[in-house]
């Protein structure tokens, strides 16, 4: 068991490694946009949200077509790929990075691929859910593209995503600053209290 848990970490520790090598070019903006995400200043919950907003709002004026959208934001990942590793260290100097800020890199890559590890075992459990139980995994499938094609049915596909990616990027803060956890305890505490008060009511 400890070999396979040192064999695990071990392993972890060799993707997170080529990770760092691999986004090094990215490292300034990856932590400048790690700041934002986590809310380090009071103002940073707000910029995030109007900057998402004029992002969306320009959309939709714009009315761009599938194509066209999707050829201007390959375009600007294109862009972005050339130009950030180039520009990057000249405006933050990636020469006058701290241990902490080095150790703060480290961590959001090896979070990076920890996550994608969680990616891969959920579909590797759905494919096995596949093979066990096709009856179950075809309601399931089902049943969630159904209710998915619904809520799109009712509301708008801009302002469904506008919500959805308002929501990821505020998550990273929620979840730093406790938000998530204080609301869950509160619908966990009151819904503790209903069952109890029905309970006492059957009694």
């Amino acid at each position: 068991m400890a070999e396979g848990d040192n064999k695990s970490a071990n392993l972890l520790a060799q993707e997170t490694a080529q990770l760092e090598e691999q986004l090094q070019g990215w490292g300034e903006v990856i932590l400048a946009g790690d700041q934002f995400l986590r809310w380090e200043k009071p103002w940073f919950p707000g910029a995030l949200m109007g900057t998402t907003t004029v992002l969306f709002v320009l959309i939709y004026y714009l009315d761009p077509s599938v194509l066209t959208g999707l050829s201007c934001s390959v375009m600007v990942l294109c862009l972005a790929d050339y130009l950030v590793p180039t520009i990057a260290p000249r405006i933050f100097g990636s020469n006058k990075w701290t241990t902490e800020q080095q150790q703060r890199f480290h961590q959001i890559c090896g979070n990076l691929v920890k996550t994608q590890r969680r990616v891969i075992g959920w579909c590797r459990r759905l494919f096995a859910l596949k093979e066990e139980k096709p009856k179950m995994y075809f309601l399931s499938v089902i049943s969630s593209l159904v209710a998915v094609a619904w809520i799109g049915q009712q509301v708008h596909n801009l302002f469904l995503t506008y919500l959805i990616v308002s929501f990821l990027l505020l998550l990273p803060g929620l979840s730093q600053h406790g938000i998530i956890t204080k609301y869950c305890g509160m619908a966990k505490r009151e819904i503790d209290k209903l069952l109890k008060q029905k309970e006492k009511k059957n009694e």
